[in-house]
């Protein structure tokens, strides 16, 4: 179903779904992203778009009767503690009489590897709901902004991964989304240890550039980007709850690559919203009946680091309530393929 004729008819959804009043805006928060509280959009808990092409015959099919679809996806920003982390660690746990803390500590400084070096929990996890998802690793070079892996340490890790059926996409640098070449070349060095077609992308700190970076994305030959979102806010930043591809205003034209907009963020919920465990939960299982009543698809964002403690249980919370509701819990590469077969 063509669904550009359908938004050009009303004025109002046109420019929230292609993000009008992004283009010529001056507002940027310290990233140089355009943030949520700039937005004369106020009904960021409405997905209002899909809403009316729905009302319009528009509709998403998933595999086995789901009733809707939960992209899962992770960034790997981090995976080795540094050495002052880990003695600090250790030295708070001496201070406060927590000994097996501090033999914890301890042992972390003999392994670079621990403790966020969790992909295989991660993936049985999800497996344990009959699910899989994405992880997007940052290839970058040393004295890069935020360089704190050698992509080739993933070697193994990454094979691992897509071996399971699982997916690994690139989660590009600071300045990636405003710059071609530079896509480009991380997706071919990191291609060149996954073995395989780099096809999923996210802009490391949901740095973005409306229409510009969705350009880039497909001239570098990726098949679907994840990073429409806001750092500041949960919800749908454009009132989409459905991938789609997007449109550019400027040269009126449809942009060939596929967005699975992101929903929710472990930091947006943690850090931005500072919210307590239970309002994060509140309103996170709000986002997803209202998505599975739409019969869309959200996007989650939990970074290998949220995947500890008391946040991996937050993030099993939501596969059980997700898994009891019937949903498809995948990775941004089958959602992007089921748009594909569908197109």
């Amino acid at each position: 179903m063509d669904i550009i004729p359908i938004l050009q008819k009303n004025q109002e959804i046109w420019d929230l779904f292609t993000r009008k009043e992004e283009y010529n805006s001056q507002i940027y928060d310290k990233y140089d992203r355009f943030p949520y509280y700039a937005s004369a959009n106020r009904t960021i808990f409405e997905p209002r778009v899909s809403r009316y092409l729905l009302d319009h015959g528009y509709h998403m099919e998933y595999p086995d009767g789901k009733k809707f679809a939960v992209c899962l996806t992770h960034d790997i920003d981090v995976l080795y503690k540094t050495e002052v982390s880990k003695g600090v660690s250790a030295l708070w746990a001496l201070r406060k009489a927590h000994f097996a803390k501090c033999v914890h500590s301890l042992a972390e400084m003999q392994s670079k590897k621990m403790p966020w070096w969790n992909f295989s929990e991660t993936m049985a996890l999800e497996e344990k709901y009959g699910a899989k998802s994405s992880f997007y690793f940052k290839v970058q070079n040393p004295g890069d902004r935020d360089h704190t892996y050698d992509i080739k340490d993933c070697e193994s890790v990454i094979g691992e991964i897509l071996d399971k059926g699982w997916e690994v996409g690139l989660h590009g640098g600071h300045t990636a989304y405003n710059h071609p070449v530079e896509i480009k070349e991380m997706r071919q060095k990191l291609e060149k240890i996954s073995i395989k077609s780099v096809v999923g992308y996210r802009n490391h700190f949901l740095r973005f550039r409306i229409p510009d970076t969705w350009e880039h994305l497909s001239s570098a030959g990726f098949r679907y980007d994840s990073t429409l979102g806001y750092a500041d806010c949960i919800g749908f930043r454009n009132g989409m709850c459905h991938p789609f591809k997007p449109y550019n205003l400027t040269l009126q034209h449809e942009i060939d690559i596929v967005e699975i907009p992101l929903m929710i963020m472990d930091q947006t919920l943690d850090c931005y919203m500072r919210l307590d465990p239970g309002k994060a939960w509140e309103m996170t299982k709000q986002l997803i009946d209202t998505v599975a009543d739409c019969h869309g698809v959200i996007t989650l964002l939990w970074h290998n680091t949220y995947l500890i403690g008391e946040q991996r249980e937050f993030y099993e919370k939501i596969l059980k309530y997700c898994s009891e509701k019937n949903a498809w819990m995948t990775s941004g590469e089958e959602i992007a393929n089921l748009v594909k077969d569908n197109s």
